[in-house]
């Protein structure tokens, strides 16, 4: 095994419109590492596999023959994959920055250290939160009266890490957004495969807090650097209740049934309050969280809320 191959991974599912901005960002983000790309394909149905194999003729390609969901794909690309130092796992709307993976790369030699993740921005330049705390149900709380930027700044109060000086420190959390993700390969052996029942949204939470239970922490690198352009789920309603509606299912998971629904409370309070105010994605949230069948039914391509 080269002491230096990272085996990457790209999810795609119709990105013919995003995925040419980040295969141009790849020799470059990876500049210095031995690296190998495999993309898992959930089916698409526009020009990404043609635009992969025109660009990188030599990626690896693995169909999953239906929109499987996120971790599906990342458990088809894994079962492919060769022994190597780390895997990277990347959506399709990452532009990795020069020399991003080289600097994740050290970090990931700390001993309680088994995911690494980048610095994000947005388009605009702007810093992306993506750094994340367990949930709780007190963060809950304090998310749904404060909102969540104001109960950042708190770490009792708020699920998102919001101080500017946390992105600037190799700083661990609980968590963090799953656009791009270093994960040890000592780490993918001790987790094992990502939960499937999780087609979309709390995939990464579940994956990181287990890894953390096994004594594999998430390390932000602050040197590395990469754009997101970000997903939907700020928009749509259908995908914020999917959101909300796993985060729950996640909490019950982990937590007692007094806790949860608690929890469960502190989430419809936020959603329903939100709703109140015209806020089209909470009024959906609110209602799918006061229906028992979505909060036991796992989410696919076909039914999703």
């Amino acid at each position: 095994m080269n002491p230096v191959t990272v085996e990457v991974i790209v999810v795609t599912w119709n990105s013919a419109e995003v995925l040419p901005g980040l295969l141009d960002s790849l020799e470059q983000g990876l500049h210095g590492v031995h690296w190998r790309l495999t993309v898992a394909d959930n089916a698409s149905a526009d020009d990404t596999l043609t635009i992969l194999q025109d660009r990188f003729p030599e990626a690896g390609i693995v169909r999953t023959g239906y929109n499987a969901g996120y971790a599906a794909a990342i458990n088809a690309a894994l079962a492919r994959i060769a022994p190597c130092t780390a895997v990277l796992v990347l959506n399709p709307d990452i532009r990795l920055a020069p020399g991003c993976v080289a600097a994740m790369l050290p970090q990931l030699g700390r001993a309680d250290t088994g995911i690494v993740v980048p610095r994000l921005h947005g388009e605009s330049g702007a810093l992306t939160h993506s750094l994340r705390r367990e949930p709780a149900v007190l963060r809950a709380v304090g998310e749904a009266v404060l909102g969540n930027r104001r109960a950042g700044r708190f770490a009792l109060l708020g699920e998102i890490v919001t101080a500017e000086a946390a992105y600037r420190t190799a700083a661990c959390a609980d968590w963090a957004t799953g656009a791009a993700l270093l994960i040890s390969w000592q780490c993918v052996q001790d987790c094992g495969p990502w939960d499937e029942s999780f087609f979309l949204y709390s995939e990464e939470t579940e994956y990181a807090l287990r890894a953390r239970d096994l004594g594999h922490r998430t390390r932000l690198a602050p040197e590395a650097h990469a754009v997101h352009l970000e997903g939907d789920s700020e928009v749509s309603p259908r995908l914020w209740t999917l959101l909300t509606l796993n985060k729950v299912r996640l909490f019950r998971r982990r937590n007692s049934a007094p806790a949860t629904a608690l929890f469960w409370a502190a989430t419809l309070l936020r959603e329903s309050s939100r709703a109140l105010l015209g806020h089209r994605r909470s009024r959906r949230a609110a209602a799918a969280l006061l229906s028992p069948a979505r909060l036991r039914t796992r989410p696919t391509a076909d039914n999703l809320a």
